[in-house]
């Protein structure tokens, strides 16, 4: 999906909400995606700069989604 620049992640234990932006803040999408398609999601977009809860899985994920070439930020849950 083209014209995607911030991706929100809420983590969760098996389906995740991901919500994407463009650079105005004007949403491209928000859907809901199971754990196991996740990396496979995210391996088809182009790098953009993903945020989400630093929570227990989170580090694992951001390890993940920066061997893909994104760049992550993780956020305290407050």
């Amino acid at each position: 999906m083209k014209g995607i620049s911030v991706i929100g992640i809420d983590l969760a234990k098996n389906i995740f909400q991901i919500h994407a932006s463009d650079r105005d803040g004007n949403c491209l999408l928000n859907k809901a995606i199971r754990r196991h398609n996740l990396k496979s999601f995210f391996r088809n977009l182009e790098p953009c700069l993903i945020g989400m809860e630093a929570c227990g899985s989170a580090h694992y994920w951001a390890r993940e989604l920066r061997s893909l070439g994104h760049e992550v930020r993780l956020m305290p849950p407050q």
